[in-house]
């Protein structure tokens, strides 16, 4: 496959491992970096949010884990070849069973999101057969340190499911971004953020594209640092 060229750094893609994607994008752009200085990545993949972390905050560091083995390799040498190296491991873990001596600053993950079925398409990096909501949220709850922040990028239609089961298990919802596809959409995900601690929710609208084929103001300025964008 072919590789996925950022400004700053290279991806490398393969088969068997879930391609670059306008969701992991928005999410390695979107969420709350700034004082993050010990990050979780769970389902890495290729290792794009990782890398937009570490670009976004020189005083990140960064475990990237993945259940599966492709994923952990390819992830791993797309960090070796990026100037984050240093800042960046990755280790194959079910994330279920993650025993780690550290607390985290940040939680990010773009999980898997359809109910298991009999699409054969990057099974583990879209359906839930290995790691449900319920378990991402229970799990993040019990690493996350108490001033830390957990944020993901899920369908828009399981919103209200997931701020349900966060909050059983002691998160608040801090921020929440309504992500629309195209200009007067139906939205299509919500990048969502949470902490122990209850706030006033910050929530906006951002949209990806003004019309077909043409990506957003907000998108382009968002991006910019990240995407090679032609002219």
């Amino acid at each position: 496959m072919k590789p996925f060229h950022f400004q700053k750094f290279t991806l490398q893609q393969c088969s068997t491992v879930f391609r670059v994607g306008t969701d992991g994008v928005l999410l390695g752009a979107l969420c709350e970096v700034e004082k993050a200085k010990n990050v979780l990545e769970v389902g890495t993949g290729s290792g794009l949010i990782s890398l937009m972390i570490a670009q976004r905050n020189s005083q990140t560091e960064i475990l990237a884990l993945d259940i599966n083995s492709d994923a952990v390799k390819l992830a791993g040498e797309n960090f070796t070849n990026s100037p984050y190296s240093l800042r960046l491991k990755t280790e194959q873990m079910d994330f279920k069973n993650f025993e780690p001596t550290e607390k985290f600053d940040l939680i990010v993950s773009n999980p898997p999101y359809f109910e298991e079925n009999q699409s054969a398409k990057d099974v583990t990096a879209r359906q839930q057969t290995e790691l449900s909501f319920r378990n991402l949220i229970i799990k993040s709850a019990e690493l996350l340190a108490d001033n830390g922040l957990f944020s993901v990028i899920i369908p828009f239609i399981e919103g209200n499911s997931f701020e349900n089961m966060c909050g059983e298990n002691g998160l608040f919802l801090s921020r929440k971004i309504r992500i629309l596809g195209r200009k007067n959409a139906v939205p299509k995900r919500w990048i969502l953020e949470f902490g122990f601690s209850s706030k006033t929710i910050q929530e906006v609208e951002f949209t990806i594209e003004e019309s077909p084929r043409k990506y957003s103001a907000e998108y382009l300025e968002l991006t910019k640092e990240f995407h090679l964008f032609k002219n």
